[in-house]
């Protein structure tokens, strides 16, 4: 759940400068993408995302998309994977693979001088992945051995936890790792299965940043992606939150526990979202200014940290928080989130706290987002989001055109003490669950 959250912060942290122009390309082939184009530097970032991630497992096969995701730079075409990571590695190119509950993200550097070969070798890792019988027990043994060390980490087993509560049986409910039992039983048939059910035409988003001009995008586009099936296996459907509130306690031994708490949150293309980003980083941003981060770290040094965040998915919205304290401090610590949800429901913001949320947003920060390979990330993050290609250029103007009225409002709608649910993971001492 967290990787949706960190796209989502990219967007917004996108660096507000004048040079960015982004331009909207089309292939030959009809594959569409967004070009940064700069020729300062000779090599270039390029960043696919294929909408349905490890949601499209099929039933029984959870993991199998995961697996699969690990298994692309495993020997492709000719090559095995030892020939594959040569060929790689003589052209100085870099790719990365990987999946969470909404997409497979795909990610490739490479100098211009070798563009034609890093670009033929990345296509035969994504079309025509061999998936060799001892390249899936190897990778399959290393999935299930961070499946294990898992079963032994709090914090995996409170987002476990969380994600079956709030979400039932949707796919976010249960997590796209799988479970011991179902990556035992996956086999290369389902990895092929998964490969082809997750990257398809019909769901890429595609975007670039470097020396590479939008005609030689379109043609490295088609070639990368023109074979890939045109369409694959249908997305999931809404996921209906549990917001009914409460706290549930997982046994677990050690000196503190885990806390995760939520409630439903917002979509990204609300009316409202931009005050509600404003009013989350005044409640539980990053800043040591926020409100929870004072007053349970602060003032009564309940937890060494703790911040909130919206998470807009594809199918879900959820507005949520971690962290962790000394087990006869979590009851405490529970109580004065509790309280300041409330307080901050029930009376807003002050505008000292709107103005420095204001400022740090569009300030200093935003400007530590640089390169190529982050405003590729970035800009596919944006047609993710459904943003517009100009935002860039209107991003600081809709912060600052939020009031106060309007973060009042929207914490009086969004914020919902009765609803917010915790989850709890350790030996707490002095908690009842309520669920």
């Amino acid at each position: 759940m967290i990787i949706r959250a960190a796209i989502l912060l990219l967007a917004f942290a996108l660096p507000a400068r004048a040079e960015i122009a982004i331009q909207e390309v089309t292939s030959p082939g009809g594959i569409k993408a967004w070009l940064v184009e700069d020729h300062g530097i000779p090599f270039t970032a390029l960043e696919l995302r294929f909408q349905g991630g490890t949601s499209l497992d099929a039933p029984g096969k959870r993991g199998a998309v995961n697996l699969m995701t690990a298994l692309i730079e495993e020997g492709a075409g000719a090559m095995d994977a030892q020939g594959f990571a040569s060929a790689r590695d003589s052209l100085a190119a870099k790719f990365g693979f990987s999946s969470d509950l909404d997409g497979v993200s795909v990610s490739a550097t490479f100098l211009t001088e070798n563009r034609d070969q890093a670009v033929t070798l990345l296509r035969e890792a994504l079309v025509n992945p061999r998936f060799d019988p001892d390249a899936v027990d190897r990778v399959r043994g290393q999935v299930l051995a961070n499946l294990r060390a898992g079963e032994k980490d709090p914090g995996t087993i409170a987002q476990r936890l969380f994600s079956a509560r709030a979400f039932g049986d949707h796919p976010y409910g249960t997590s796209g790792d799988g479970t011991i039992d179902s990556v035992t039983a996956l086999g290369r048939d389902d990895v092929v299965a998964a490969h082809k059910a997750a990257l398809a035409r019909d769901r890429i988003y595609v975007a670039a940043a470097g020396d590479i001009t939008p005609e030689e995008l379109g043609k490295i586009l088609d070639r990368v992606v023109g074979d890939l099936p045109a369409t694959g296996a249908a997305l999931p459907g809404p996921a209906v939150l549990n917001d009914k509130g409460g706290l549930h306690v997982q046994t677990f031994p050690g000196p503190q526990s885990v806390v995760l708490f939520g409630q439903k949150g917002l979509r990204f293309d609300d009316p409202d979202y931009f005050p509600a980003v404003l009013l989350n980083e005044i409640l539980g941003g990053g800043r040591f200014s926020a409100r929870l981060m004072t007053e349970v770290r602060e003032k009564r040094g309940l937890t060494y940290g703790i911040g909130t965040g919206l998470a807009s998915y594809d199918h879900a919205e959820v507005l949520m928080g971690q962290f962790a304290s000394a087990n006869d401090k979590v009851a405490e610590a529970i109580g004065v989130v509790k309280d300041q949800w409330a307080k901050v429901a029930a009376e807003g913001v002050t505008q000292a706290e709107l103005d420095a949320a204001k400022t740090y947003m569009t300030g200093a920060y935003p400007l530590r987002f640089d390169g190529n390979g982050t405003i590729a990330g970035i800009l596919v993050g944006m047609q993710v989001m459904g943003l517009p290609s100009d935002y860039p250029k209107t991003r600081n103007a809709r912060v600052e055109a939020v009031t106060l009225a309007d973060v009042k409002r929207v914490a009086g709608t969004l914020l919902q003490p009765d609803h917010l649910f915790f989850e709890v993971v350790g030996a707490p001492k002095g908690l009842t669950a309520s669920e």
